[in-house]
Parts: structure tokens; sequence; C-alpha cells
């Protein structure tokens, strides 16, 4: 990934001193770097030759380069992780949190990926083979196994003193909610940590915490998590199984994670693309080609059914060669509009506030919106069409009105069209399982301009039929 020293200055200041060291003592390292912010060192270690990396986290404890290598370019981490010897590569991750971890190793090789896990301690082995076991886009894959749980039985100053503990060990990673649990191991109920601190001496967890607890299963898509963590203000979205007992959490920065990426990926799609998966300078050339080929592709075969329309009318197109000047203005209208109908329910459907079963409620609210701004842009078409006659800027010939109220109704249908097929086209791809994000607006506009020129020349053979034509 290219690194622009100007968007980091400070690693930009700091490489070449780090450079010195590691060649004149490595051994000095952590100790110049230790006041620095793990993010700024990983900012670092992209900056300098990619061949030193591996020396520079080397120089580090185990335990700092774990957090540099949290924050460290996924391309780069996976590379460093493959590079170096497995034990050592072992060493570093189960100083992650779990997630962390589990992240790290989906992302290299698979065989690599297992040496590394069976270097691993047991325990840390243990728990990284369990998050494994999930999809990395479910709540299962995004969850931590750090976190606190105390018997609900438990009186409130034992809990402030084992939670003291907890964090005193730094092995927890969700410390700011406690869950309590039942004798069983279920979850029973969840209480912060400035809720335990404001408790009566004497009281127990059971009488302090919440039991209305917002919990997802570990199958849970992260679209799910992102939208329940917004919904409720959560700073830690508990995952639980089939029979109640807590998994683990999701932390809001990994929410955070979710939701960047899945803008990012819709945003990619709606341009017409598949989603590239990967940051825009990571990729590879011929990944960048097939991403964007294919759907080029197709648009382009469909764009090839204009042609076809066009093909159809072509005596009328003779006949009336004025017709062919609005062509653009026609099919850019419904494009338009289909593209912004298209918009507005994907980003609905993203955030919940539309289901599949609001399809019909989204129709009635769409078609007279579309007739409505249709017919404004029609009036428009009506008022070009006749000022260019009246002022001289072009001679349309003696039926300029009826050409103008051509172009007016053909306007107002394709607009209304247009936000029809936008508006219902992500729920027909949400029926089918697809990501309403691929009903992209160049595919919405390629679409809409087909039956935009057959609605268009329908209504110029009608109206104009005896005068132009």
């Amino acid at each position: 990934m290219a690194f622009d020293p100007q968007e980091k200055p400070l690693a930009a200041l700091l490489a070449p001193d780090i450079l010195d060291l590691l060649e004149e003592s490595p051994a000095s390292v952590a100790a110049e770097t230790e006041d620095l912010h793990p993010a700024d060192l990983a900012d670092v270690a992209e900056l300098i030759p990619r061949e030193q990396v591996a020396a520079f986290l080397a120089a580090l404890s185990p335990a700092r380069a774990a957090d540099v290598l949290e924050y460290l370019n996924e391309d780069l981490r996976s590379d460093i992780l493959e590079e170096i010897p497995a034990s050592q590569a072992a060493a570093l991750v189960s100083q992650m949190t779990p997630d962390d971890r589990a992240d790290a190793l989906e992302t290299i090789d698979a065989d690599v990926a297992d040496e590394i896990v069976s270097e691993l301690p047991a325990e840390e082995r243990a728990e990284t083979e369990r998050l494994r076991q999930f999809e990395p886009d479910t709540a299962g894959g995004l969850m931590t196994t750090e976190f606190v749980s105390l018997s609900e039985n438990m009186p409130v100053d034992e809990a402030f003193t084992a939670v003291r503990a907890l964090a005193r060990l730094g092995r927890k990673e969700a410390t700011y909610a406690i869950y309590a649990t039942g004798t069983d191991g279920r979850l029973q109920g969840v209480l912060s940590l400035r809720e335990l601190l404001a408790a009566a001496p004497g009281a127990t967890i059971a009488e302090v915490a919440r039991t209305e607890v917002v919990t997802v299963a570990p199958s849970a898509d992260r679209q799910e998590v992102a939208r329940i963590t917004a919904d409720y203000d959560l700073i830690a979205v508990p995952v639980v199984s089939e029979s109640g007992h807590l998994m683990g959490v999701v932390t809001v920065d990994d929410v955070i994670d979710v939701i960047q990426e899945e803008q990012t990926e819709d945003i990619q799609k709606m341009g017409g693309m598949e989603a590239l998966d990967e940051p825009y300078m990571s990729i590879s050339f011929w990944g960048m080609i097939r991403k964007r080929g294919v759907w080029l592709c197709l648009l382009f075969i469909g764009e090839l059914f204009t042609a076809s329309a066009m093909q159809g009318f072509e005596d009328e197109l003779k006949r009336a060669i004025v017709l062919s000047l609005f062509v653009p203005l026609i099919v850019s209208s419904g494009g338009n509009s289909g593209a912004q109908a298209t918009s507005l329910i994907i980003r609905a459907l993203a955030l919940g506030e539309l289901q599949l079963k609001d399809w019909w409620r989204v129709a009635m609210r769409e078609l007279p919106t579309g007739l409505t701004l249709g017919l404004m842009l029609g009036v428009l078409g009506i008022v070009r069409v006749v000022m260019w006659q009246k002022l001289g800027i072009w001679d349309y010939g003696e039926h300029y009105w009826l050409l103008g109220i051509t172009v007016g109704i053909s306007v107002t249908g394709v607009v209304a069209f247009g936000s029809m097929i936008g508006s219902m086209l992500p729920f027909a791809l949400r029926r089918f399982g697809l990501d309403p994000a691929s009903a992209s607006a160049p595919f919405v506009a390629t679409l809409v301009d087909v039956t935009g020129l057959v609605i268009y020349f329908l209504a110029a053979l009608l109206i104009l039929r005896g005068t132009l034509l």
C-alpha cells in the first residue's frame, strides 16, 4: 500500500531515527518508542523499507509488537506473519486480543495459520480455534472472549474487588460492562462499571444488574450487530448461544470497523462494480480489472439494447430527425430519478428503516413522487422547446408545440418509471438473497435507458403522427 508522508507527518519524522536505531542499537528501540501510541508505530512500520519491518517488531517487546500488529495494514501484517517463523508469529499473536488474533489468522494462508495456532499456548490455542469456527462476517467472528462476567449472587463489594483484579491483569478487553450469570452459566443481566461503583453496600449483583439485555446470536450478520449497537447506543453487544449462555461480546471499536467496511462495499457496488474487499492501492492490476470489467461488460451489453430500441424506430427518426435531439434528455432524466430512488431505498434497507414486506408501501409512495417530479421536469422540457423556438435559437417547425408536449409527456413517464424501477429493484434483489447495493446507479440507468426510449418514441408516434411523422 502506498504511503503518503504528508498524511502521517509524525511517522515521516520518526522513521529515519528508528532506522538508525535498528542499524546501530536495536536494543534501544523499545525504550525510545515506549511513549508512542501503537498506531503511530504502525504508521512507521508502513513507511520504513519492507525488509526492516520484521526487525522493527522484533526490537519491541512481544506485547508491544502485538499492539502494533493490530494497527498494521492488513496486507503488510499478513506478509509479516507468513514470513517470520511460526513460533515467533505465535509469540506475537498470543499477545493480541482474541478477536484480533482470529482476524489476523483469517487473512493469511490457511496452512501457515494452522502452524501458528499449533504453536500457541493451550489456553490461547483453544480460544482461537473456537473463534475460527465462526464466519468472519458474523457476530461469532467479531466477538472477543475477553469480557467480565460475575455470579449474580456475588455481593457488590466482592464484585468490585474481582473487577479491579481483572483490570490489573490487563487481560479483559471489555471491562466497561459487567455481565451477571446464573448458577447454570446463563446470562441474567448487565451493569456498567459506574453502576457497580454506585451500588449500595451489601447489595448483590442481581439487585443492581438490568435484566433486559439486548443480545445477538453468534450467527447474526455483522450488519445486524451494527444496527443493534446503533439503535440501543451500546458499547458492547453480548453474544449468546441458543441455550442462553454468554459466549463473548462484540465491542464498539469492531462495530465501527464493520460500519466503515459495509459503507465502503455499498459505495463501490453502487458505483457499478464489485466490492474491492481490500484497499485501493493494495489490489493488483488484474484484480482491479476483474472487479470492474465484469460489471462494465454487463452494462455495455445492456446499453446494446438501447441501440436496438433506436433501430426499432429508425423510420421515425429518418422522418423527424429532430426527435434524436432530445434522446439524451429523456434517458438521462429517467436514469437520474432511478438512481435517486435506488440510493434512498438501499440506505433505508441497510439502516433497517424498511423491510422486505414494505415494498408495496414504497411503491405507493414512489409512484406519486415520480409522477410529480416527472411533471416538474416535463414542464421544463416544454418550456425549453418553446423558448428555443420563440428566441430563434432552433427552428423546430410549425408543430413545435406538439414536439414540446411530446417531450414533456415522455419525461414525465420516464421519470415516474425510473423512480418505480429504482425503488423496487433493491427489494427484488433482497427477495432473492442478493445484496441490494448491487442495484447500482449505472445498472438502473442502463435499464431505464431502454424503456425510456420506447416510451419516448411511442409518445411521439401518438402525438406527432400526421405532423412531423
